[in-house]
């Protein structure tokens, strides 16, 4: 079991929609925030156009837990048929020294060998959470999210509690989350957000403009409001590529998991996989 922080601390809360390949147009977009009772307080965002930015960022930032819209383990049964190693910190010593090309083509390799309808394999948390397998490459690409993610916060020095341990001192937190599970519960499948700037349509504004109402008013089953000023929420409505406001949704579920026991963490979560908070 992992501590979580003690109620008077009041650690940086942060909220990250990750990019495996960002760019000034595509940027890592980070969210900051502090916690106040129930209610959170929106800080100014960040924007990294290279990885070796967020590299920098995570290790010369001393203290904090965040919310990371990237998955940090792999399918059980994926691992065990690829013959990997299934202790967590040794698959991802081995996952990391794969280049993405090798990746892709394992994954697909598996897949084809497997019949229709069940060509990925999935984790545990993948249904309750609704998310995409972690081992999918395009359309999210997050295996390369994995892949290149997962290594910074290691280097970084972060405890990710569903697959390891933290000591009661651990200053950097990281936690999986999944900004599409919240916006959901916010504005049920209605989307929200789109690249293309053909598909950014009023009605997506109006989806942010109901998700950034919601979250305002609290009205979410985590229990917690957030506080913005007029330019930020304008700034969050007016963002069509939704990366903002979808960083902003990993900084919730990860101010929701410093209130709960072992950062609201199934007891039985299998430390290989890992979990998505809120699942």
């Amino acid at each position: 079991m992992t501590p979580t922080p003690a109620a008077s601390a009041t650690p940086l809360l942060i909220g990250v929609d990750f990019s495996s390949s960002p760019t000034r147009r595509k940027p890592v977009t980070l969210a900051s925030g502090a916690l106040r009772g129930a209610v959170l307080q929106l800080g100014a965002p960040q924007r990294f156009d290279t990885l070796a930015a967020v590299d920098d960022w995570l290790r010369a930032t001393p203290a904090w837990v965040g919310g990371f819209d990237l998955p940090f383990g792999l399918p059980r049964e994926l691992v065990r048929t690829l013959g990997w190693p299934t202790d967590w910190a040794a698959c991802m010593d081995h996952y990391a020294a794969l280049d993405r090309a090798t990746i892709r083509a394992t994954f697909a390799a598996f897949c084809d060998a497997r019949p229709v309808g069940g060509k990925f394999a999935h984790r545990a948390c993948d249904g309750p959470a609704g998310s995409s397998p972690s081992m999918k490459w395009v359309n999210p690409p997050v295996a390369s999210m994995l892949h290149a993610g997962v290594p910074l916060l290691r280097a970084a020095g972060a405890c990710l509690p569903a697959h390891q341990p933290c000591a009661a001192d651990a200053s950097r937190i990281a936690l999986e989350a999944y900004p599409g599970l919240l916006a959901r519960a916010l504005i049920g499948s209605r989307s929200y957000k789109s690249d293309d700037r053909a598909k950014q349509t009023p009605e997506r504004l109006i989806a942010r403009k109901d998700i950034v109402d919601a979250l305002e008013q609290g009205r979410s089953a985590l229990d917690l409001r957030i506080r913005l000023s007029a330019a930020q929420r304008e700034a969050l409505v007016d963002d069509a590529s939704g990366d903002a406001l979808d960083a902003v949704l990993c900084l919730v579920q990860a101010a929701w998991a410093t209130r709960q026991p072992n950062w609201g963490l199934p007891a039985d979560v299998d430390p290989l996989e890992g979990w998505i908070l809120t699942a």
